[in-house]
C-alpha cells in the first residue's frame, strides 16, 4: 500500500516538473524570438503567463496566414520607390512621411499579410519583425501627430527612419536574392 502511494506521489511529481519545464521553456523561446515585444506584451496583459497565451495565439494565426517573400523584381521597384520617397523629404516632409507609410502598407499587402485595422498588423507583423515592430508603432504613432499638425520636421523625420527600418526588414526577408536599389 505505502509503495502504490509513493509510486503515485513520485508520477504525479515528475509529472509536476516536467509540466513546468515545459512551461518554462516555452516561455523563454517566445521572450527569445519576440525580444522587447514580449516585455510590451507582459505590460499589456499585465502578467507572463497572458502574454505567452497572447504571443503563442498570435504566432499560430500568422503561421496560418500565405505570407511570401517578394519577387526580386517587387523589391526593387519597392526599393527606387523608397528611394523617392527619401529625397522627397527635402522638399516635403509630410509628403514623405504620407508616402512611407503608404508604401511600407503596399510591401506587407505584396508579401501576404492581411491589410485589418492597424493593431492587427502590427501584431501580425511581430510575429516575424519582432525586432522592429515598435519602430512601425512609433512612425504611425508620429504619422498621427503630423495628421493633427503637431508634429515638427525632426519627428517627421524620426517618423520616416522608423518606417525604413521595417520597410528594409521586410525586403531582406526574401534570403538575398534582392539586389537594393541604393
Amino acid at each position: 500500500m505505502w509503495l502504490v502511494i509513493a509510486a503515485v506521489v513520485i508520477v504525479v511529481a515528475v509529472g509536476a516538473i516536467a509540466w513546468f519545464y515545459t512551461q518554462r521553456q516555452r516561455r523563454e523561446h517566445l521572450r527569445t524570438h519576440f525580444g522587447p515585444e514580449y516585455d510590451r506584451a507582459v505590460r499589456e496583459t499585465g502578467s507572463p503567463q497572458k502574454a505567452d497565451s497572447l504571443l503563442a495565439e498570435r504566432a499560430r494565426r500568422v503561421k496560418d496566414l500565405h505570407i511570401h517573400a517578394l519577387s526580386a523584381e517587387q523589391a526593387n521597384s519597392f526599393a527606387t520607390e523608397w528611394k523617392r520617397i527619401q529625397a522627397l523629404f527635402v522638399d516635403d516632409p509630410n509628403g514623405a512621411v504620407a508616402a512611407a507609410e503608404r508604401l511600407v502598407t503596399e510591401v506587407m499587402s505584396a508579401r501576404g499579410y492581411p491589410m485589418a485595422d492597424f493593431d492587427t498588423r502590427a501584431a501580425d507583423i511581430s510575429v516575424q519583425h519582432p525586432r522592429v515592430v515598435e519602430n512601425y508603432r512609433t512612425a504611425r504613432a508620429l504619422a498621427e501627430r503630423r495628421d493633427r499638425g503637431e508634429a515638427g520636421t525632426e519627428e517627421l523625420r524620426q517618423a520616416v527612419m522608423n518606417y525604413r527600418a521595417l520597410f528594409e526588414d521586410l525586403l531582406a526577408t526574401d534570403k538575398g536574392a534582392i539586389r537594393r536599389a541604393s
